[in-house]
């Protein structure tokens, strides 16, 4: 399995949809849409996305 880190190339925002997408194996557009989804209607998954953007380290 590929490191958690926030890639340098692939990122919209802050790249945590593409640090995760990396990880598991998964398209970035699956994981941007599911994101996009649980923000619409979990509300709570936006504070997800910062906590991981500030926890997940920038590729080097």
């Amino acid at each position: 399995m590929n490191p958690l880190v926030r890639p340098r190339q692939d990122r919209l925002i802050a790249g945590v949809c593409s640090a995760v997408a990396r990880r598991f194996g998964i398209s970035s557009t699956t994981v941007r849409i599911i994101t996009v989804l649980a923000v619409l209607f979990a509300g709570l998954s936006l504070w997800a996305y910062v906590l991981l953007w500030i926890v997940i380290p920038n590729e080097f």
